[in-house]
């Protein structure tokens, strides 16, 4: 379909890759992955045709489609939000108009006549066209796809013009979704999409009938929606099968391998050398010399490339702050008529890390900024506990620094009794060196601007960590880094991420914002999705409803680690009224079913029990055959007592058998 030969790109001086050879095929679901600042976008660029190469050649395939979302940048005016989307189909509207005046045409011809006999095969293949296009349909498909990227009914008819750029994104992708090009070429299309929307439009491309290549940062994402892995490191471009995961586990071994076989090849060069040093003025040995100088020329040296860069770092281990860091009673908070929430309570506690999850515009970022202090609440209280310090790193931190500042001078500033060389320090952690640190702020990439804004929350350590989007703009190695740093930080999170691998790994609780309420739920996000599906009831906890939406000080921190006890979800609109007839009901309506990851491991453990079971009973026949047959008194024995064994153990496998299969029944 598409073929690059030898292909190579430039920035300037810096090669961004070289000798490409890569056969795009339609059935290819390609990740394409790397550093920030490797040439990914570039590549796609040259891909849609948009930018040229340096080196090699690119042919396509004729007639082949290619659409291609850029990160950011898109702007649409002039038409309603279901007219653009409804534009893309201009070529079956077209259709459908020169069917109407064919029609129009055989109602005024002579049916007998050869003109009416080519009116009417047109008008059948016109027909046929528009039936394989589904051209009867559009207007349901425009309506599911934009259903399904969080667009409300009432917008559809919105001029386009109307919406900020993180949704005219939205509407650019849902073009380009409806439009189905025979390569789909995208560059980070989660940027701007809620989690929601995210797990939507997973599903979408799973179904999606053509090839794409997609640049992403989401590990999650990724691992759902590719079969191929493709990745710039070290001016090359590398191809892995599988997705993510299975890429890291490959490129894993693919370095062994190729250390591996430097070592090896080090110690043949050692022999060899060794052999010429030795031999090299010994008449007799002189052809023996030359064939091993000319072995060593022939010889293609294996290089292993230097070791990846990535930022490593850990947060500054604050002073801890009381049991109880946030209380808020009756929050609410409106914006002129429009009402973001309203009767919330709840408590966070030390240690804690909370996901806010929920559609965009459902209130994520406004809790934050209430959390922080940034504004104010427009009905209840929010009371902080003892000794409790509070950060805050907004979406657009970088914005309150000044952009003609440079870095190293900057920091000097915030933290004048740093020495230079500590502050160099930080600042390579996050990758800044050498002359680097002598950069402008304002010529910093939108990734560069967010790690060194990162880097410039380290020097105010603190208890409480309100992060709105830290992980934006980052690569997936700095995600990784990053959250490693805060599973080993010891006060409390609060934050907000569209990135699902990072909340299932770093979230204890999830707090989910919408329909102008705040609930609470246990565990990370794969929990929370469990509940959501219906697959547990959230069931309200005594102590809790008791409490006025604070947990049991006794037992509230052992019971969300514990992961299998329902925690209270916060019934907002009850204001904390419930009766205890109205708990006691509730937990004896409490589902039973258990988590399907504990399910899926005791259906695996049933199969492992079975496997064993098969093999223990041709080893217990194999042995009552061998004790038919005397040799010794000794052989015997020894028989006998593994016979007995292999007899004992098949006891306990089937007993454990029979109890985990009956619970699976239940």
């Amino acid at each position: 379909m598409l073929q690059l030969s030898q292909a190579g790109k430039r920035f300037g001086p810096k090669i961004l890759f070289q000798e490409l050879d890569w056969l795009i095929t339609p059935q290819d679901r390609v990740g394409l992955v790397g550093g920030n600042g490797t040439g990914k976008t570039t590549l796609l660029k040259v891909l849609a045709g948009s930018e040229g190469l340096d080196y090699g050649t690119m042919n396509r395939q004729r007639g082949i489609r290619c659409g291609y979302l850029p990160q950011d940048g898109l702007s649409l005016s002039g038409r309603t939000v279901f007219a653009e989307c409804l534009s893309v189909f201009s070529d079956v509207h077209d259709m459908q108009r020169e069917m109407e005046d064919l029609s129009q045409r055989m109602s005024t011809v002579d049916h007998a006549s050869p003109a009416y006999q080519q009116i009417a095969e047109r008008f059948h293949r016109v027909q046929a066209e528009i039936h394989s296009r589904d051209g009867y349909n559009i207007e349901s498909e425009v309506g599911v796809v934009l259903n399904g990227l969080g667009f409300k009914k009432e917008d559809w008819e919105r001029r386009t013009e109307e919406f900020s750029g993180g949704w005219q994104m939205r509407i650019a992708l849902a073009k380009l979704l409806l439009e189905k090009p025979n390569l789909l070429l995208l560059d980070e299309p989660t940027n701007h999409l809620d989690l929601e929307t995210r797990n939507w439009l997973e599903g979408y491309l799973l179904g999606y009938p053509n090839a794409y290549v997609l640049i992403s940062h989401d590990r999650y994402f990724l691992d759902v929606t590719v079969n191929k892995t493709a990745e710039i490191w070290n001016k090359k471009v590398w191809f892995y099968s599988g997705n993510y995961e299975k890429y890291l586990a490959q490129k894993t071994q693919r370095r062994e391998q190729l250390e591996a076989a430097y070592r090896n090849q080090q110690e043949k060069v050692e022999q060899l050398e060794a052999f010429i040093n030795r031999f090299r003025y010994t008449a007799t040995k002189a052809k023996q010399v030359q064939s091993r100088i000319k072995e060593l020329e022939r010889m293609e040296k294996v290089e292993i490339p230097p070791e990846e860069k990535a930022i490593h770092f850990s947060f500054p281990q604050p002073q801890p702050s009381g049991r109880a860091v946030v209380e808020a009673k009756d929050l609410a908070k409106s914006y002129g008529p429009k009402h973001v929430f309203s009767q919330a309570g709840f408590v966070i506690e030390r240690g804690d890390r909370i996901a806010l999850v929920g559609v965009n515009g459902a209130g994520k970022s406004t809790l934050i900024k209430l959390l922080a202090g940034h504004e104010p609440p427009s009905a209840g209280e929010i009371k902080l506990g003892h000794n409790v310090e509070v950060d805050y790193f907004a979406q657009d931190q970088y914005k309150a620094l000044d952009p003609q500042a440079r870095l190293l001078d900057d920091l000097y500033e915030v933290a004048p009794r740093s020495t230079q060389t500590e502050l160099r320090s930080l600042l390579g952690c996050f990758l800044f060196s050498d002359d680097d640190v002598f950069k402008n702020i304002g010529v910093l990439s939108g990734g560069e601007r967010n790690r060194y804004a990162l880097a410039r929350m380290l020097l105010h350590p603190s208890n409480f960590l309100l992060l709105d989007e830290p992980t934006n703009h980052l690569d997936m190695r700095a995600k990784d880094t990053l959250l490693n740093a805060l599973q080993k930080f010891t006060g409390t999170v609060v934050f907000v991420s569209h990135d699902r691998y990072f909340i299932d790994k770093l979230a204890t609780r999830v707090f989910e914002i919408g329909d102008g309420r705040i609930e609470v739920f246990p565990g990370n996000y794969e929990d929370y999705l469990w509940r959501k599906e219906g697959k547990a009831a959230v069931v309200p906890d005594v102590e809790f409803i008791r409490n006025g939406g604070r947990p049991a000080a006794t037992n509230a921190a052992a019971t969300r680690a514990a992961g299998a006890t329902e925690i209270s979800a916060m019934q907002n609109n009850t204001g904390g009224a419930a009766t205890d007839a109205t708990v006691s009901n509730a937990a004896l309506n409490k589902d039973k079913r258990i988590n399907p990851i504990k399910l899926k491991q005791m259906k695996e453990r049933c199969q492992e029990l079975e496997e064993e079971i098969a093999r223990l009973e041709t080893s217990i026949s194999l042995a009552e055959t061998a004790l038919q047959s005397f040799v010794s008194a000794e052989e015997t024995q020894r028989q006998t007592d593994q016979l007995n064994r292999s007899r004992s153990e098949m006891e306990n496998r089937m007993a454990e058998w029979e109890e985990l299969a009956g619970s699976l029944e239940n």
